[in-house]
Order: C-alpha cells, then sequence, then structure tokens
C-alpha cells in the first residue's frame, strides 16, 4: 500500500523508524533512517531502514570472497529494487529479495510512498561493499507500477 503521510506510516512501520542515516547519506539521493534491531557483536546485523518518497541508495555490491550477499524483506509502504541490467521489481509488505554477492544493484521508496525494509548482510568471508554511481533521476523517475 502506497503511504504518503508520515504519521500513517508511522503507524505501520513496526520495526520503527530509528534514526536519520546520516552515516551513509552519501550514498543515498533523499533522507533515510536506520534503526538497528540487534547488536551486530552478536554475529548478525538487523537493521530496519525506512526511506522516504523518493529516497533510494546508490548503486552497490555486497561482495564476500565466499557466502556474503544481502537479504531485504519488506515491511511497510512500498519501493523498488532492480538489478543491473534487469527491470526494477515493486516492493510490498512481505517481499522477500534475496542478493547474491558481486550482483550490482540498489533499493529504495518510490517517489509516492514511504517505504521500510529489514537489512541484513549475508554472513561471508571477508565481506565488504562497494558504493558506485547514484540512480539517474531519468531511469528513476520512468518507473511505474
Amino acid at each position: 500500500m502506497k503511504i504518503q503521510d508520515q504519521q500513517q506510516f508511522d503507524a505501520v512501520n513496526v520495526f520503527g523508524m530509528g534514526a536519520p542515516n546520516t552515516g551513509f547519506a552519501q550514498y543515498f539521493i533523499g533522507d533515510s533512517y536506520l534503526n538497528p534491531l540487534t547488536d551486530p557483536r552478536c554475529g548478525l546485523a538487523l537493521f530496519n531502514v525506512t526511506f522516504e518518497p523518493g529516497c533510494r541508495n546508490n548503486w552497490h555490491i555486497h561482495h564476500a570472497r565466499s557466502g556474503g550477499g544481502q537479504l531485504l524483506i519488506c515491511t511497510a509502504g512500498e519501493g523498488w529494487y532492480q538489478e543491473w541490467g534487469k527491470s526494477a521489481v515493486p516492493l510490498v509488505p512481505g517481499s522477500i529479495i534475496t542478493i547474491p554477492a558481486g550482483v550490482k544493484h540498489w533499493h529504495g521508496a518510490r517517489k509516492d510512498s514511504w517505504f521500510a525494509h529489514i537489512a541484513m548482510d549475508i554472513p561471508g568471508e571477508e565481506p565488504s561493499n562497494q558504493w558506485l554511481e547514484p540512480v539517474r533521476d531519468e531511469e528513476y523517475n520512468k518507473l511505474e507500477g
């Protein structure tokens, strides 16, 4: 369900908005928020990531010598996920995206809806993230559906 009103979105964003995502703001167009759901020292870091309407992260790749990648579990609002060279996939609550290591991709909100997902880095050997170019407005604004 598309949600433009922040108060309405806050009521359904069951894991909470959290704090402004200032540490990674340079890799996002628009404002995003992070709410840690686990203590990363436990070995499994889960974050609820909230995107304002129109917010998306840059193209990026999760690398690992073995294993690795990322898992997204969509929880509120509507968004997009796209792999390089493929069409964008709409995301709604209940959508689950498994992103293997080495796949160039981006994810974020629709231009007309707040969006939240739980993000988990899949454990792997020597994991790292490579942040790349922003998703161009011309391409993002063509997305519909």
